[in-house]
């Protein structure tokens, strides 16, 4: 990144016109830190020491430039954090789909189209809009693209505070919201962090299904749903697998309790509607989807990165966990001689759940 930091530019007037072609794009909120993390960079190095990142090895490859901006991109001084409201509108109850254990839950975030994509091309046009005005300018744009430490980010840029569950909450809108970020070359004036607002609520450390909250603000990855139906790519432990119930991709049940998400909004963007009824689907319609429907159906969503064979062990998973069923019964029989060893091995301990109820 280029050092040359022009000295006549109103870096406070080009902070507000920042924050105005951020608001034009569709971000709902804009902040800017320092690139000092000094404080999150030893929870982070603890927490890899622990093991808590599971089979997430690149958390560990990427050491310090996670945590150290200027190491990931040189001459970084300040970072832009944005975030984009993601709650679809018109999805049914998650409580409702969760209750009922021959449907499909999905990460309510995950339903519509893959926001690294819408993201990352609003970022891009922000970042443009910056380079037209300063010419110096130099940064890069990132949406969970990069190792980037987006909460402590987005904590220190004044968007919210860290929650027991380790997600950014914001009062005017909860957590249900993607950020992204802009690395620039710029001294922009930052904003102060915001007090925390949890106090002594633990209803997300209570509420979560395999008690990955060990702590507040300490998450162990290998107990963590989410992790376990998208990014683990082996076998699910054994015993998680009852506890992770009708969850086919992600888990969304410390956000759902969390007080704060009551001031949720619905997103307004269309690439986040409901696609393919998925907010409300039984598991047995979803399990019958070969490959290609698969690709088809799930191609520009964030669902489609995890591929066809860990659909299916997922939705294996949550067949045993549903109400015994000749349905369900049929449908794991007919994934019985599947080609992966791994779907195999997740249908014979689901057909061993539903006959032993």
């Amino acid at each position: 990144m280029q050092n040359e930091i022009p000295q006549s530019v109103d870096y406070a007037a080009l902070a507000a016109q920042i924050r105005s072609w951020a608001h034009e794009l569709g971000f709902q909120a804009v902040g800017i830190s320092d690139t000092d993390l000094s404080t999150a960079e030893n929870g982070l190095l603890q927490w890899l020491a622990d093991g808590y990142h599971g089979s997430m090895d690149y958390m560990a490859k990427h050491g310090t430039r996670r945590s150290r901006p200027a190491e990931l991109l040189p001459g970084t001084l300040r970072v832009i954090s944005l975030r984009m409201n993601c709650a679809p509108p018109n999805a049914r109850d998650s409580w409702q789909v969760l209750a009922e254990g021959d449907r499909a839950f999905i990460s309510r975030y995950a339903l519509g189209r893959d926001y690294h994509k819408v993201m990352r091309n609003r970022l891009a046009k922000l970042a443009e809009k910056i380079r037209a005005e300063v010419v110096e300018f130099n940064g890069r744009v990132f949406t969970d693209s990069a190792p980037v430490l987006e909460v402590e980010l987005a904590r220190k840029a004044g968007m919210g505070w860290r929650g027991k569950h380790t997600l950014l909450l914001s009062r005017e809108h909860g957590s249900r919201f993607f950020l992204g970020e802009i690395y620039v070359n710029l001294p922009l004036p930052v904003a102060e962090p915001q007090q925390e607002h949890c106090g002594s609520c633990t209803r997300c450390i209570d509420v979560c299904p395999t008690r990955a909250i060990i702590a507040p603000y300490r998450v162990d990855a290998r107990r963590c749903i989410s992790y376990l139906t998208i990014e683990l790519k082996g076998s699910i432990p054994i015993e998680l697998r009852a506890l992770i119930g009708n969850r086919i991709y992600g888990c969304d049940d410390c956000q759902l309790v969390c007080p704060w998400n009551n001031f949720a909004q619905a997103s307004v963007e269309p690439d986040f509607a409901v696609r393919h009824g998925l907010d409300d689907v039984s598991l047995v319609e979803l399990f019958a989807w070969d490959e290609a429907e698969f690709n088809s159906k799930l191609a520009g969503s964030a669902i489609y990165r995890i591929g066809h064979e860990q659909w299916l062990r997922n939705i294996a998973v949550a067949l045993g966990n549903a109400p015994q069923s000749a349905v369900a019964i049929a449908a794991l029989q007919s994934r019985a001689e599947h080609p992966s060893k791994m779907v195999r091995e997740h249908v014979a301990w689901a057909l061993a759940r539903q006959s032993n109820k």
